[in-house]
């Protein structure tokens, strides 16, 4: 088969909404960060779209795209990918490509449902819109018929993100003795109530949780729900990350919206503490904004906008780098829509104990040289790096 017929017909069965789900996979040059592609159709308020999920050796990146737009991606995909898995709702094809770009094109009759787009969207959420939950009614989040208010949708739409990487986690945590779980700067709290609901309540795990903040007054509000929710090994705590020293072990550290290098305390105490996971969204990096000079950069950075976002991008980057040189699996994901909030970026890592790679450290000390970065975090594990 010839590459442009292969092309068009795959282009037909996009636009005839017969997609199930695709892989497309095994990249030309070894060189390549983006390691695979996944689609799968969703049904969205602007209408039926298909979503490509990147997957990136360290993070994972999402865009819906318009049956035209998917074929055009999928055309461009194959200049630099040699294999396609495709499920049509009546074929699997497979498509193997060799380095001259000839095509191996398998089909087989295979009868597979539609993809019900409707089902698909509601199945994303570990916590089901219209299923009452106490702790999600006494936030104010759901009434008490378990219908989400209007305008804590976006509330309920994160607090399912973040149980999805909670539940991702679940194999990198203890099974038998009780879990130990610390959440610093916890603030209000409603993803502390939501991780301590899901462990507990819907899977039954023997877990202690503590959650951290400042902020007496908010931390009394918290005491008081956990109290008439009866969350029993649920506690909160008025604190510093710095003069927290009640564990000397701890198998989770959560830390969302920790200021600067509020973070990266946190992460070092994490580290420390040889946490087997690490879920943190940075907030507010201004350490490095203060430090980068780098010559090379400087039509980026001579635009206030562009360094403070640049910044925020290379801290983010390099607390995963220190993460993954000292023994974790680190991705960088994002955590709910752009739209909603530019804080969006979740460092995930999971202790795996696994070496750096040949050369990794030093690539990492360029590429700090490069900004004039002396990062806090570094300082706080040179003792293991």
């Amino acid at each position: 088969m010839e590459l442009q017929t292969m092309h068009a017909q795959l282009a037909e069965k996009l636009h005839s909404h017969a997609l199930v789900t695709a892989t497309i996979s095994q990249p030309r040059q070894k060189s390549n960060d983006l390691k695979r592609i996944k689609l799968k159709p969703v049904e969205l308020k602007e209408g039926y779209r298909i979503q490509f999920e990147y997957q990136y050796e360290q993070i994972l990146k999402h865009q819906n795209l318009t049956v035209e737009q998917a074929a055009a991606e999928v055309e461009q995909l194959f200049a630099d990918f040699r294999q396609g898995l495709f499920q049509f709702t009546d074929e699997k094809v497979q498509i193997q490509l060799t380095k001259k770009f000839k095509v191996s094109y398998k089909s087989e009759a295979d009868v597979h449902a539609a993809a019900d787009l409707s089902h698909n969207r509601k199945k994303d959420y570990l916590l089901a819109d219209g299923k009452p939950y106490p702790f999600l009614v006494r936030l104010g989040v759901q009434s008490p018929d378990g219908k989400v208010k209007k305008q804590k949708y976006d509330k309920f739409r994160q607090i399912n993100r973040f149980i999805e990487f909670i539940d991702d986690a679940l194999e990198h945590l203890p099974k038998d003795r009780p879990i130990r779980i610390l959440d610093f700067g916890s603030g209000k709290s409603y993803l502390t109530f939501a991780l301590y609901h899901y462990l507990r309540i819907e899977k039954g795990l023997d877990l202690r949780v503590t959650g951290l903040d400042l902020k007496k007054s908010v931390i009394e509000e918290c005491q008081n729900i956990a109290r008439d929710l009866d969350y029993q090994q649920l506690e909160f705590l008025v604190g510093d990350i710095n003069d927290y020293d009640q564990d000397t072990a701890v198998d989770m550290v959560v830390t969302l919206h920790a200021c600067d290098v509020a973070t990266d305390m946190a992460l070092a105490r994490a580290v420390k503490w040889n946490a087997g996971v690490i879920l943190s969204v940075p907030c507010c990096q201004h350490e490095l904004n203060g430090q980068i000079q780098s010559s090379p950069l400087d039509i980026m950075l001579q635009h206030g906008l562009i360094k403070e976002r640049f910044s925020a991008l290379a801290t983010d980057s390099i607390r995963a780098e220190l993460l993954s040189l000292v023994g974790y699996e680190t991705q960088l994901m994002e955590f709910i829509d752009m739209e909603h909030t530019p804080k969006n970026i979740l460092i995930r890592a999971y202790r795996t104990n696994k070496k750096p790679a040949a050369g990794q450290l030093e690539r990492y000390r360029e590429f700090t040289k490069l900004l004039n970065a002396k990062p806090f975090l570094e300082n706080e594990l040179k003792e293991l790096l």
